[in-house]
């Protein structure tokens, strides 16, 4: 059989040697050698390929603003909420665009083919969901961008949110948002949980909320998220973000709210450098760090994705649009240190996140779309250890982002030598 491009020799994220053969835009065939010819063949041979690195939560209308008007002095979340107020008067369709598409070159080049982003509502303008929408048709080719409509100021709270969160969908935003626990009282974001999951049931879209991004061990509106997804008929379609408040909840009643969630069929997202960034801030010693009980849901079958959230914004003054780095972190803080949980972990940046977006097109198997990315790795936790660069990014099955591996030559005591940081011998999780 001919194909368009083969790459050779891969290590799959289960251990799998295989060539992988494209045509179009599609993987025509993986196997441990395919013969005939390819128009391209690039050489992987003790590299891992995998899947695109998928981000289900992102905030790109404030991507790449750090420092404009000012900086967030107080790192907490709400002076960041308060703060881009101050910049959305000052924002202009083009500076949304520009930023945006800067970050999606990053996000290329680290093999980050898929993005959800939440996208402000609260400016009658709707002048960043205008910019988003035409960031989306740029960067279709490579990109699969979501937008959520969502209302940062609160659906209810903001006078015009409401409105202005039906006139995205009408745009053609393609998931509902909200931030309850933003609302005036408890009260208030409980009914919003239930509007949004109304509108987004009426609609046929998919649901994802700022559920609970609190230190508030009463703030408890996944609850209430679990409840409508069940209720609706929206299994499969919702996801709440976040949900810090559960660091704190009392462990009789997360008893009972887990099996609630897993029941339900309710995604989870939790961000982890965010979360342990902006938490706790209010806290002496001990210092909560606010990242949601991770192990617990995927103990219950509950599905779990790691997020970036930010880069470069009010609230967060890192990021590189890496999802190994978001992955590490997440390891680090759930405490996912057993190969097992460290496979998982890069599982939860590729597959788990694409599931969660429902995204079916991507995955290593034949049929689908020929997205994926090959690491200077041997194995999944080796590119955790190491961050490991992306020597290729293939993308609708064209090459869309090359470099060469960077090995360090040192001289030592008169002794030439070089560095590799990777390890043969490293643990390969099954």
């Amino acid at each position: 059989m001919d194909f368009d491009l083969v790459v050779r020799g891969g290590s799959l994220p289960d251990g799998t040697i295989a060539d992988i053969g494209i045509n179009g835009e599609t993987i025509a065939a993986i196997a441990p050698a395919l013969s005939g010819t390819a128009g391209r063949e690039i050489d992987a041979s003790g590299n891992l390929v995998a899947p695109p690195f998928v981000d289900p939560h992102f905030h790109m209308d404030a991507t790449l603003s750090y420092g404009i008007p000012r900086i967030n002095a107080s790192g907490t979340l709400l002076e960041g909420i308060a703060l881009w107020g101050e910049l959305k008067p000052l924002l202009t369709h083009e500076a949304v665009r520009d930023r945006a598409l800067a970050y999606c070159d990053w996000a290329v080049s680290m093999g980050l083919l898929a993005i959800r982003s939440h996208v402000d509502v609260c400016d009658d303008r709707l002048l960043a969901v205008e910019a988003l929408l035409d960031v989306k048709k740029t960067v279709a080719p490579y990109i699969d961008l979501q937008l959520v409509a969502f209302p940062q100021d609160g659906l209810y709270r903001s006078p015009t949110a409401h409105q202005n969160t039906l006139r995205a969908l009408d745009m053609g935003v393609d998931v509902v948002g909200g931030i309850p626990h933003f609302e005036r009282t408890m009260e208030d974001g409980r009914r919003s949980v239930t509007e949004l999951c109304e509108v987004a049931a009426k609609r046929g879209l998919m649901v994802d909320l700022h559920c609970d991004e609190t230190d508030d061990p009463l703030s408890r509106h996944i609850e209430q998220l679990a409840y409508e997804t069940q209720r609706l008929g929206l299994r499969g379609r919702a996801a709440g973000s976040h949900l810090t408040s559960m660091h704190s909840m009392d462990n009789y009643y997360v008893s009972k709210l887990l099996p609630l969630i897993a029941e339900a069929g309710v995604s989870a997202i939790p961000n982890p450098l965010i979360n342990i960034m902006l938490q706790g801030r209010h806290d002496s010693f001990p210092k909560r760090r606010g990242l949601t009980r991770v192990k617990e849901m995927q103990a219950l079958g509950i599905r779990v994705g790691w997020g970036q959230d930010c880069v470069l914004d009010p609230w967060y003054s890192l990021g590189t649009a890496d999802m190994l780095d978001v992955a590490f972190m997440g390891l680090h803080v759930a405490q996912m240190s057993s190969p097992a949980d460290m496979a998982r972990c890069f599982d939860m940046v590729t597959n788990v996140n694409a599931a969660i977006m429902g995204l079916d097109h991507l995955g290593l198997a034949v049929g689908k779309r020929a997205s994926l990315v090959v690491l200077d790795a041997g194995n999944p936790i080796e590119a955790l250890r190491l961050r490991a660069e992306r020597i290729c990014v293939i993308a609708r099955g064209k090459v869309v982002a090359e470099r060469t591996r960077q090995d360090t030559r040192l001289s030592i005591a008169g002794r030439p030598a070089s560095v590799n940081r990777r390890h043969s011998a490293h643990t390969q999780a099954r």
